[in-house]
């Protein structure tokens, strides 16, 4: 018998739904799922997206690119839709090259051959208490894993405010003998790293390139 995934994310469900945010999901939602994708264009991926405010920022940046978001959370999911469509409900311009996968990332990895230009990982739940530590994403096996879905000159951007897990992270990625870098750069401000639950004084980012 195949051995379960361990769950690396947390709820599914938040609070309940607005009506225009069920149609979106209903409706909207399965016209831009991340299925038979353009195979003339470069692509971007985002693991996890929160709601969707640095997905919809590399979107204007890059729209040329075909720009995939995957997020479990369905209130994420809902927020981004709200945010992409007007008030006629239909995706606008500048956020057609967005797809969605509302689910975990590594069914979305395993059933596409699409390989990512840019792969961008913010502030994934760092599970803090120690009985959970096995349920973080971005162990050594995951990372490692990653750069089949890379393209030669393609990269792995992490961002974490929690500096324990960032540590982690590195010492998961010198295991699996990735090559990683630990640059000063600055991103979009998403909602989560506003919360900053950890109480740092700012987000630390790796980069492992293929």
């Amino acid at each position: 018998m195949e051995k379960q995934e361990l769950r690396t994310f947390g709820r599914r469900h938040g609070k309940k739904l607005s009506a225009r945010q069920t149609m979106l999901i209903d409706r909207v939602l399965p016209t831009i799922s991340p299925t038979n994708l353009p195979a003339n264009t470069g692509k971007i991926l985002e693991i996890g997206f929160g709601a969707g405010e640095h997905l919809r920022e590399i979107a204007r940046q890059n729209p040329d690119k075909t720009v995939i978001g995957a997020e479990p959370f369905m209130n994420g999911v809902a927020s981004l839709l709200s945010a992409i469509t007007n008030e006629s409900n239909v995706v606008r311009d500048e956020y057609k090259n967005i797809r969605i996968f509302a689910d975990d990332v590594r069914d979305f990895l395993r059933q596409t051959d699409s390989q990512f230009e840019q792969i961008w990982i913010l502030h994934p739940d760092p599970w803090p208490k120690a009985r959970h530590e096995k349920r973080r994403l971005l162990h050594a096996d995951f990372l490692k894993n990653l750069l089949n879905y890379l393209t030669p000159d393609g990269e792995i951007i992490i961002g974490t405010d929690h500096w324990e897990y960032f540590d982690w992270i590195v010492e998961n990625a010198k295991n699996a003998g990735l090559h990683a870098s630990t640059p000063d750069i600055d991103t979009i401000h998403t909602r989560y790293q506003t919360k900053n639950m950890a109480g740092t004084s700012a987000p630390k980012y790796l980069i492992i390139r293929a």
